[in-house]
């Protein structure tokens, strides 16, 4: 009977046509609503009456990022993410420009092969995650680099060209002067939409996303239905490529970056529920559209295209705080705690003034007034509570080996590919003055994936730091005493940002560090005008790239760094809650570990340690530019991962992180050094990072 009550909401979501709700719909109304809202809002500030033109271009630049959403809405369903959408955008996009020139002019044919290629991927992701049973961040973190990579090795800079019919046949009208062709394929999708919905699999795919271990109890094939939403949410982003495609006539390897953020904002305005479950793709394609009216009346009005990350960022976070605004939500739950709490202190402030007003007046006095016994007024009675440490069980060392092992392979073959490496100071000195950046992120990003979590927050985090940093000192050494403070203060005032919102308003530390990372995005723009200016001061960048006694001093520092973390996580109050908090959250906090301020000064480590990678890159290059942090994030990952780390949290440790990081700098600079092409890199970070967790998994 328990069984049935947990998947009931679920399989009522599965044919949602039996029931209507106003609770389970209400945040496709608010989505709705709000359309409406920005509609009228267009309609005030156009200097001429929308025309059915007009129209038909919002529902055209509109629909790429609705088919997306519409995948990544059946992913979340199913209780998953997938970070590599964006990706597989930008690949169908240069495949279908790679193609020789007249070799496929069917417009049919072209939207067979992008969705082809989306729902070959969606395979891949799904076997690793269904049937390995792999975490689906991970794995579609890792598939989104090895799909960068391919893309930049299709086409490295944007080119070629597309057959015009597609274009043609993207342009064209289904009812001459009522529904554009664009317009179409979102309905089309929505009637493969509700026709799967009343199948077996989508009262599958509901089930999953609301409770997988029940629903395979009760008789669900939940790896056949994680399987195929995979599979088909690949060919939903397979057929955006193709109306990206259709729009631009070109290939651009980077055209699907900017469209993961807005994925993420357009489920979750249309009232999807994150962790799966709960929600549909209709109120995504009104999601999307919400973000594209935002953006048109950001035009309209004269307002820089700077700010759109910004106004993305807010529409995804307040969507989110919306969604949680329910009764049995944690943002509800932690409101009822802070006024309880409130309630109390303030009760017990009363009671405290009275209590002692009347032990004022009995107790004798001195000639100055002072109680003659020395009673204390406040504070009498309190003591420190005692916290029982939970203890964690060491990682076997066998968990940090494989890394450095690999890592002396790596070596091997570097010596016998390029030679003069293994008795050569000058390429160790090289190594770790490269490794230092990671070594460092991977501090912050190892605290956080131990509890459990992700910052995805890293790469703007770094780019806003060394931009900050390069402004502020301008080549001044004296201007570093405030400077590199100051950006160090940033750097934990964003980890603070991250925690906050993730412990106390219950969001998902993705959907925070993403919507964290777009907010950067803006700042830094607006900030630098979109071209940073001002260097770095000659002491720092000395500290990154002069000798003393052949030893570079960053490299002196990264020993110090290196000794500190392995103390901070292994030997210290903090590092033991920290481990405590990824085995088990709830037993941790019923252990009488402080689970939010720990996890809020996890995300502020994190932080710090982004911020100190941008003063050191700084450094490293002469001066800040735009985009510096992208290229660290996966590698943050990879690291920790490829060092031993679950990515679940709960077992690894600092020297096995650090072995990742030597293992992954010394392939990069052995990739360097061959005349293989730099989008390699990416393909063997997302195929090392793979075959880690793959091979940590097999010993569980």
């Amino acid at each position: 009977m328990q069984m049935t009550e947990r998947l009931e909401p679920a399989l009522r979501d599965g044919t949602a046509g039996r029931k209507w709700r106003l609770g389970r719909d209400r945040g496709l109304l608010t989505a709705a609503g709000v359309l409406v809202v920005l509609a009228s809002i267009i309609l005030s500030v156009s200097a001429t009456p929308l025309s059915y033109y007009d129209i038909s271009q919002i529902v055209s630049s509109g629909t790429p990022l609705a088919i997306a959403g519409m995948g990544q809405t059946l992913v979340i369903l199913s209780g998953g993410f997938d970070l590599s959408a964006a990706a597989v955008i930008s690949l169908v996009n240069v495949s279908l420009a790679a193609l020789p020139p007249d070799a496929v002019t069917s417009p049919v044919l072209l939207l067979l092969i992008g969705i082809g290629i989306g729902a070959l991927v969606g395979m891949v992701n799904g076997a690793l995650i269904a049937f390995l049973r792999l975490q689906p961040i991970v794995v579609t973190l890792a598939t989104m680099f090895i799909l960068q990579g391919a893309t930049l090795l299709v086409m490295d800079k944007p080119g070629g060209v597309i057959d015009a019919s597609l274009g043609e046949f993207m342009g064209s009208e289904v009812i001459p002067g009522f529904l554009p062709m664009t317009g179409a394929l979102i309905l089309a999708c929505l009637a493969l939409w509700y026709w799967l919905k009343a199948t077996p699999f989508g009262i599958a795919l509901y089930a999953v996303g609301g409770d997988a271990d029940s629903a395979r109890s009760a008789g669900i094939a939940t790896r056949r239905a994680r399987f195929l939403t995979y599979v088909l949410a690949g060919g939903f982003y397979g057929l955006a490529g193709v109306c990206v495609s259709g729009q631009t006539g070109a290939g651009d390897p980077l055209v699907g970056n900017p469209m993961l953020l807005q994925m993420f904002a357009a489920v979750v305005v249309g009232g999807t529920l994150l962790g799966g479950g709960r929600g549909g793709l209709t109120g995504t394609v009104i999601g999307a559209f919400v973000l594209v009216l935002m953006v048109n009346i950001l035009l309209i009005l004269n307002v820089s295209a700077y700010y759109s990350t910004i106004a993305e960022s807010t529409i995804l976070l307040l969507a989110v705080l919306m969604g949680a605004l329910h009764r049995r939500s944690e943002l509800a739950e932690n409101l009822r705690r802070a006024g309880t709490r409130f309630s109390a202190w303030r009760e017990g402030v009363l009671a405290r003034q009275r209590t002692t007003d009347v032990k004022r007046l009995a107790l004798p006095r001195r000639a100055d007034g002072v109680p003659a016994d020395g009673v204390r007024v406040f504070g009498e009675g309190q003591g420190a509570s005692l916290i029982q440490r939970l203890g964690r069980s060491r990682p076997a060392i066998l968990l940090a080996l494989p890394a450095f092992i690999s890592f002396a392979v790596v070596l091997l073959a570097t010596e016998f590919m390029l030679g003069n490496t293994l008795l050569n100071g000058n390429y160790y000195n090289t190594l770790l003055v490269l490794s230092c950046f990671l070594a460092i992120l991977a501090l912050g990003q190892g605290a956080v994936i131990l509890t459990g979590g992700l910052d995805l927050s890293l790469p703007w985090t770094i780019a806003l730091a060394g931009i900050l940093v390069s402004g502020m000192a301008a080549g001044s050494n004296v201007e570093l005493i405030y400077a590199v403070p100051f950006v160090l203060l940033v750097g934990a005032l964003i980890g603070l940002i991250n925690g906050t919102g993730i412990v106390l308003l219950g969001l998902s530390p993705i959907v925070m560090t993403l919507a964290t990372n777009g907010f950067l995005q803006g700042t830094a723009l607006i900030y630098s005008g979109g071209t940073p200016d001002g260097f770095a001061a000659p002491l720092l960048r000395s500290f990154m790239t002069q000798r003393v006694f052949g030893v570079t001093p960053v490299v002196i520092f990264l020993g110090l760094f290196v000794l500190a973390a392995v103390v901070l996580l292994g030997r210290t109050a903090f590092g033991r809650r920290v481990y405590a908090i990824g085995n088990s959250a709830r037993a941790a906090a019923l252990s009488g570990v402080p689970v939010k301020r720990t996890v809020v000064m996890v995300y502020m480590l994190s932080g710090l340690c982004a911020a100190l990678v941008g003063i050191l890159l700084s450094g490293l290059s002469g001066q800040a530019s735009l985009g510096m942090g992208d290229e660290y994030l996966l590698p943050s990952i990879a690291a920790v991962v490829v060092g031993g780390t679950l990515i679940t949290g709960g077992r690894g440790n600092y020297a096995g992180m650090l072995g990742g990081v030597l293992l992954l700098t010394a392939l990069q600079t052995l990739l360097a050094g061959t005349t293989f092409p730099t989008s390699v890199r990416s393909i063997v970070y997302g195929v090392v990072i793979l075959t880690a967790v793959i091979a940590l998994r097999e010993r569980r």
